[in-house]
């Protein structure tokens, strides 16, 4: 066998090939792209032989293993398809892993591909290989991820417009909450492009605001439209007209990267759903309490669907980070939340949750279980979120949908044991 360390950077590879006893038989910096592909193929060929050339399975079987600090890009997809052993190797631990060969602190390029050869030479049992999913759930996983950053990105804007506002606009936040309006909604954001400045918003019609609100179908139109003028007509503190004016472009900057957002946002979901309900897991992802399209496609994107990638419902526990760590030394244990996992996982699977509460008698007997015990609200949620997911892993394993009553049986049990 032949062990590849794969230090990557934007347009070129350090590379270096290793035996079984850890002799370096090849380094070199390869390009980025087809040439730089066909070079590595050709490094190994030479150590590797003819038989292995002309092999019928293609390069690399189950002879070649490569460790690399990535698990996306064309360069990994190609050494996956060449039919080469990937282990993305979490840079934290390669970290740690260069330590161990140089205490100096001392870094190269060449040094971190020799340490990656050396991990998954001598340690591959201990990482996670790099998951064989369909490209399905690949495509998804990249839309689900764009969806939620665009949400993510939003919500920055937004926040970013109410502190400008409150800095020299405060009236047009008052008058929004005085309706109950957004600052995400199509009539804020339209009235506040019109009027980006105190002075402006001043000498709006009581049409024009009735206008706005008639397009994003309100109701009580004239009373929220004339509730609306009164307040910006209110007098009030007012910034020097030189800072007004330049508070004003920010202001309708920020109105237009938001409207943009929210129409990019809404275009990207249909594609979510669409991929989702596309997939032949979606059905059993709908199936759980809480998970509706959108937060089911991006569990099912993150968890992927390689069915040999977690061993056991433990296993797809501690990727999705539910699952606590325990501290244990001498006389003292700890057992703290495991923060170091998949964030983008562990958000969804905490919104699922949540959303279970109230969609599932189960869910929420275990919840106020726990609340009952004196445990927190969120700490309660990742327990519950902890249930949640091995319940999925079941019904992936199986093949069957949720049944409420199989699902929560063991746990009712218990409690009624507890009781008595």
């Amino acid at each position: 066998m032949l062990f590849v360390g794969d230090d990557w950077a934007e347009d070129h590879h350090d590379v270096e090939v290793v035996d079984e006893t850890g002799r370096r038989l090849v380094r070199a910096r390869l390009p980025e792209g087809i040439a730089g592909i066909s070079r590595l193929h050709a490094l190994l060929a030479d150590h590797l032989g003819q038989e292995w050339v002309e092999a019928e399975t293609g390069p690399g079987g189950a002879q070649v293993v490569v460790g690399i600090e990535t698990d996306r890009g064309s360069w990994v997809q190609a050494l996956t398809a060449a039919g080469y052993e990937v282990y993305p190797i979490n840079p934290m631990s390669v970290a740690r892993y260069r330590e161990r060969h140089c205490t100096s602190g001392a870094k190269s390029d060449a040094a971190d591909a020799h340490v990656l050869a050396e991990i998954v030479r001598l340690d591959r049992a201990h990482h996670r290989r790099l998951a064989g999913d369909s490209p399905e759930a690949e495509g998804l996983k990249l839309v689900a991820r764009t969806h939620q950053s665009l949400i993510w990105d939003r919500q920055r804007h937004v926040l970013r417009l109410r502190a400008v506002l409150r800095e020299f606009f405060p009236a047009a936040l008052a008058a929004f909450d005085a309706v109950g309006l957004e600052l995400t909604s199509p009539d804020a954001l339209e009235l506040l492009g019109r009027a980006p400045d105190p002075d402006r918003a001043a000498q709006l019609s009581r049409s024009k605001i009735a206008a706005a609100l008639k397009r994003a179908r309100r109701r009580d139109v004239e009373a929220k439209a004339e509730q609306i003028q009164t307040v910006l007509r209110v007098p009030e503190l007012r910034q020097p007209a030189a800072v007004q004016r330049a508070y004003a472009v920010i202001v309708s900057s920020q109105v237009r990267l938001i409207t943009a957002l929210i129409g990019d946002i809404a275009e990207l979901e249909v594609v979510v759903a669409e991929g989702f309900g596309r997939h032949p897991d979606a059905e059993i992802y709908a199936s759980q309490p809480g998970l509706g399209v959108i937060l089911g496609a991006r569990v099912l994107s993150e968890f992927g669907d390689d069915p040999h990638r977690y061993t056991d419902a433990k296993a797809r526990k501690n990727y999705a980070g539910t699952s606590p760590i325990t501290r244990a030394s001498g006389k003292k244990t700890v057992v703290l939340a495991r923060y170091a996992r998949n964030k983008r996982l562990g958000d969804a699977v905490h919104q699922w949750a949540f959303c279970a509460l109230t969609a599932s008698p189960g869910a929420r007997a275990y919840y106020d279980t726990l609340r009952g015990r004196g445990t927190g609200h969120h700490a309660a949620l990742r327990q519950l979120g902890n249930r949640l997911v091995g319940i999925l892993h079941g019904c992936l394993k199986t093949r069957t949908t949720y049944n409420e009553t199989t699902a929560w049986a063991h746990h009712a049990v218990e409690h009624t044991g507890t009781a008595a």
